[in-house]
């Protein structure tokens, strides 16, 4: 199928020179990002700002912006020589299980009319492609021949790592119902969530998400799952920061004597 890009150029995309640079390149850009956003608010959902132009419905915003990452990955692994290597196999389908959920189903249980800037999707996009290249080209393409056997997936980084990403999807599903729930039809008033990890963090469902990378990184122990688990920390950590100051510029006392941190549950 021409969909699917010949083995050899797929060998010189994922030169191991370049996929090198840019790893580092990410994990660097992180750090920027994770300071730059404690000055720029990113303006969607509950901080969203049609200062940022043009936007779209929530729905169809979170579609376009996650769809590369599924669809990135799906290509570089049916494009590969080592795409029935059973190890690789598997930790792929985790990350296509989570994008799956987030992608097709995430955006259709979505309630109200909340909108989404452009910008904010077209760089959620460039994000979410860059990512899929450094997972997909480490476990099919730059990885050395026999990093992954199938002897992995019973190791304890493996078994550990697994456990952490579906505790984070678990955690992060929840918490999403939760949102989802705080508001009758019509009504468009705001809430304090107060179930589940609600108890301990403003922002229980990116405290979900960054599990979810945590183990991904320990279950497939490399530079580029590590490299996606900070970038998560890097873009979330600091709306969670901003949501925080939302609640309680918004609820004063009835919020603020809560207690709770932003992200990660009695530290941050």
């Amino acid at each position: 199928m021409l969909f699917f890009a010949n083995f050899a150029v797929m060998e010189m995309i994922f030169n191991p020179d370049v996929f090198y640079v840019i790893t580092v390149s990410m994990a660097v850009l992180a750090v920027i990002v994770f300071i730059a956003l404690h000055r720029i608010e990113a303006a969607y959902g509950m901080t969203y700002n049609p200062k940022w132009g043009p936007s779209v419905s929530n729905r169809t915003g979170w579609v376009t912006m996650e769809l590369p990452a599924f669809l990135c990955m799906t290509i570089i692994w049916a494009s590969s020589p080592r795409a029935s290597q059973i190890a690789p196999c598997v930790m792929a389908s985790l990350f296509e299980l989570h994008y799956f959920q987030r992608t097709f189903i995430f955006p259709m249980l979505m309630r109200g009319k909340s909108r989404m800037p452009w910008a904010i999707v077209l760089m959620g996009m460039v994000f979410n492609t860059i990512n899929a290249y450094m997972i997909g080209g480490w476990l099919f393409y730059v990885a050395q021949p026999g990093t992954y056997p199938d002897s992995w997936l019973t190791s304890p980084l493996f078994i550990l790592g697994t456990v952490v990403f579906f505790a984070g999807m678990a955690i992060n599903m929840h918490s999403d119902h939760v949102i989802r729930h705080l508001r009758k039809p019509g009504d468009t008033r705001h809430y304090i969530p107060r179930k589940g990890f609600y108890k301990y963090v403003t922002a229980a469902n990116y405290l979900g998400e960054f599990t979810e990378w945590t183990g991904f990184a320990i279950l497939t122990w490399s530079a580029p799952g590590a490299v996606f688990a900070l970038w998560t920390f890097a873009n979330l950590a600091p709306r969670a920061r901003s949501l925080h100051a939302r609640y309680s510029k918004e609820f004063g006392a009835e919020f603020t004597s809560l207690r709770r941190r932003y992200i990660i549950p009695f530290l941050y």
